[in-house]
């Protein structure tokens, strides 16, 4: 076979190559940060914004399976934008919309870097696990006061780690928990004792935030992990094995709460907040009278009424996703959020069960969206850093799955 009939192989080159592995761990630096936000600016956002500047300027690519995603959270912004052309009082408006824009910007930076290297999903969970970890054992122990100052680590008698609201806190551990929990039920016998022990701090975590809205996210991606797991693999030893493993843990976890709940705080807050319907939820102005008020104002607002003013008019903020998206984006806000749920949740299902190296960290980061897009009736989740890390982990794993179909395709007629 002569020269020309070879295959081109590109020269390999190891400047590129230092450069590629030392931007993963800046990645992992960032992704650990996300743990930490007592204060904004959070160290997060200052290290991410030079981050995703510089890898802008060294080359980010944003290919057309990631296109999508930057134009709706940019089209969902310049409704923000837009919502703050009504405002008689801007005050801190274009602050929110700026931090929107930014965060938007960092679902699209995740989404590329991934597609570039899958390899990264796994150096961000970790990261992601080392950061959770931290911030609960933070939280755990300043629950219980266990050094001098502790309680910069709660809120209204409720863990809440390094982060300012229980109500974040909680959900940012679910995702970290489902990827230690898959290690453990689909990995080697040997790393189960870390991995417990990984997961059993998590959950302390959640239960301690005492979040009513954390505790179904993580009641409901628990089943849902062990769900999939189930239907995803054929072979009955396996599936034992993740019943066994699962029981298990449940078993652990119920006897960490039992034990927990020998504090009298403890079982005393865990009593109050067990009830479905608080007193601020229901009543004149209460939670649910707030968001059918809002939906019916929002249809006379085509633009919105800005960013921050709903509290001003009303006790307290939407405590609704979606509400959330109609007041501070407008009707062309909420139309872009909706059909970006909409389609990540469907390509999401699409590509959930094939066997691709990117599988469990999709299913992992779908199982979270989709729990998080049903608490958001209840809750804010607009500027939760880890819900847009969680659709750019999703759209990077579809643009992965749009290129290696492509390349089937190729492959094919070739």
């Amino acid at each position: 076979m002569s020269d020309a009939a070879l295959p081109y192989a590109p020269p390999f080159r190891p400047q590129l190559a230092a450069v590629g592995v030392f931007g993963s761990m800046l990645v992992a630096v960032g992704v650990f940060l996300s743990g930490f936000v007592m204060s904004e600016p959070a160290p997060y956002e200052l290290f991410m914004a030079g981050l995703i500047g510089l890898w802008a300027i060294v080359g980010l690519r944003i290919s057309r399976g990631v296109a999508p995603l930057l134009v709706l959270l940019v089209t969902f912004n310049v409704g923000g934008m837009l919502s703050l052309t009504v405002m008689d009082d801007l005050a801190g408006g274009p602050m929110y919309v700026a931090v929107s824009l930014f965060l938007a910007l960092s679902s699209v930076f995740f989404a590329a870097i991934i597609e570039a290297r899958h390899s990264r999903l796994e150096l961000i969970f970790r990261a992601w696990v080392a950061g959770a970890l931290i911030t609960s054992i933070l939280g755990i122990l300043g629950y219980f006061h266990a050094f001098p100052g502790a309680e910069a680590f709660t809120l209204y008698d409720r863990a809440k780690g390094a982060f300012q609201d229980p109500n974040v806190f909680g959900p940012y551990l679910v995702a970290p928990s489902l990827y230690l929990m898959y290690g453990l039920l689909s990995g080697r016998i040997l790393g189960a004792p870390l991995k417990i022990a990984g997961v059993l701090i998590l959950a302390l975590g959640v239960f301690l935030s005492f979040s009513r809205a954390a505790w179904a996210l993580y009641l409901f991606s628990v089943v849902a992990l062990v769900f999939i797991m189930l239907l995803k693999e054929r072979t009955g030893a396996f599936r034992l094995k993740i019943l066994i493993l699962s029981i298990s843990a449940a078993g652990l976890m119920v006897v960490a709460l039992l034990v927990a709940l020998q504090f009298d705080k403890v079982a005393d807050l865990f009593s109050n907040r067990t009830q479905l319907v608080q007193d601020y939820d229901g009543g004149h102005l209460g939670r649910f009278d707030r968001h059918r008020i809002g939906f019916l104002m929002s249809m006379e607002k085509p633009l919105g009424i800005g960013p921050m003013v709903f509290s001003k008019i009303f006790p307290e903020d939407e405590h609704n996703i979606w509400l959330k998206s109609l007041t501070s984006y407008g009707w062309l806000g909420f139309l872009c959020y909706v059909s970006l749920i909409a389609w990540t949740l469907s390509a999401g299902f699409k590509y959930l069960l094939r066997n691709r190296p990117w599988q469990p960290y999709l299913m992992i980061a779908l199982i979270t969206i989709v729990g998080h897009s049903v608490i958001g009736f209840v809750i804010d989740t607009d500027h939760w850093r880890h819900f847009y890390l969680l659709l750019g982990i999703l759209w990077g794993c579809f643009a992965l799955e749009r290129r290696h179909n492509l390349r089937s395709v190729k492959g094919a007629v070739s």
